[in-house]
């Protein structure tokens, strides 16, 4: 099974966070700065991310260490 074979198409800040193993604070300052684009969903903007984003993010955060 590949890694984020799993993991459901749109995710929270909650589940990238965990997913990344990083603080959901990050995941937010991520998206400010355009790292991680996130989607706003309905009338509280609540944030929503690709599943393909955080894949990717994940390859170069890698290419990173």
């Amino acid at each position: 099974m590949a890694i984020g074979e799993e993991l459901p198409e749109l995710m929270t800040v909650k589940e990238v966070a965990s997913f990344l193993r990083v603080s959901p604070l990050t995941i937010k300052r991520w998206g400010k700065r355009g790292k991680l684009p996130a989607i706003r969903i309905n009338a509280r903007g609540d944030r929503r991310y690709k599943k393909e984003a955080v894949l990717w993010l994940l390859g170069e955060i890698k290419k990173e260490t």
